[in-house]
């Protein structure tokens, strides 16, 4: 890749999306990016070109990623004014890439209006969070067409490790919903162990010690289990990012007929969390829901 320098477009420079454009711009190719906003520093004195709005990307790049926080903005930056739709007028052999986290639905709907414009759409939402961004160690679940996987691979690997095409366009989505009931089902089990083991009076960072040497070792339990005990709750990633996850999760499974009992359970400890101002917290302080309830923190002396 570093041999022939692509001409590619990224739109959302966030927290995730401006390491991950980073990283392209590092691999030696041409970055067309747009976002809302001022452009990051970190990017605004790179080579990379600022254009004027979504279209203009489009217009200019071969492939196109997109990485904005939930599906109206991905809509809004495909096929509102000035969009991505816009600039491909005309266009054939490009790809767009959403590296959003949205509705499976609304991606395959996303893909076929992008294809009827002769144009290959892949869905490839990212796990990992802001430290995987800044390290190029996201995992990265693919839905769309093979061909176009494979061209976008090589540009997949600089921005994450663990990289799957898990099947059609809506898949990768799919992939990513599972992904954050798995997580917020841990946060939730961890959260409740060390609340227990505080509350009958153990320490709870040797509690949290002695479990990561057993069957309940987790990535959960090393990362945030520790923010829990340390109460450093600045985000990795937000709640309300979570929050809308779970909303994706829940309102997918109501329309395919599944319950999903313990995921609904963990939502609204979130929305315990968002109604005390919480939307913007770390989401390992699902713990304050929990401790909420229970009179008692984490870190609190235990009473004599």
């Amino acid at each position: 890749m570093m041999n022939h320098p692509l001409k590619l477009g990224f739109i959302g420079l966030g927290i995730m999306g401006a390491p991950m454009c980073g990283h392209l711009i590092a691999a030696g190719h041409q970055l067309f990016v747009n976002t809302v906003g001022k452009v990051p520093a970190a990017i605004a004195e790179t080579s990379a070109t600022q254009c004027t709005n979504a279209a203009n990307v489009a217009e200019r790049a071969d492939i196109i990623f997109v990485m904005v926080p939930d599906t109206p903005d991905v809509e809004k930056v495909l096929f509102g004014e000035n969009g991505v739709a816009q600039g491909l007028k005309g266009s054939s052999g490009k790809i767009v890439v959403d590296m959003s986290s949205i509705s499976p639905v609304a991606t395959k709907e996303f893909a076929k209006r992008i294809e009827a414009l002769g144009v290959q759409y892949l869905d490839a939402p990212v796990s990992g969070g802001e430290v995987g961004a800044k390290n190029a160690t996201l995992s990265i679940m693919v839905g769309g067409p093979e061909a176009a996987f494979e061209r976008v691979k090589p540009l997949f690997e600089r921005m994450g490790k663990n990289i799957t095409l898990v099947g059609g366009n809506g898949d990768g989505q799919t992939a990513k919903v599972a992904n954050q009931i798995i997580v917020a089902l841990n946060i939730e089990a961890v959260a409740e162990a060390l609340l227990f083991a505080a509350r009958a009076g153990a320490d709870p960072a040797r509690v949290r010690q002695a479990l990561l040497g057993g069957f309940a070792s987790s990535k959960i339990l090393e990362v945030h289990a520790e923010r829990m005990i340390k109460r450093t709750f600045d985000p990795g990633f937000r709640i309300g990012l979570h929050q809308k996850d779970l909303n994706l999760a829940l309102s997918s499974a109501r329309a395919l007929g599944v319950s999903l009992p313990n995921t609904a359970t963990a939502q609204e400890l979130f929305n315990a969390c968002v109604a005390h101002g919480g939307q913007g917290w770390d989401h390992s302080a699902m713990v304050r829901a929990l401790e909420k309830m229970a009179n008692f923190e984490i870190g609190q002396a235990v009473p004599a």
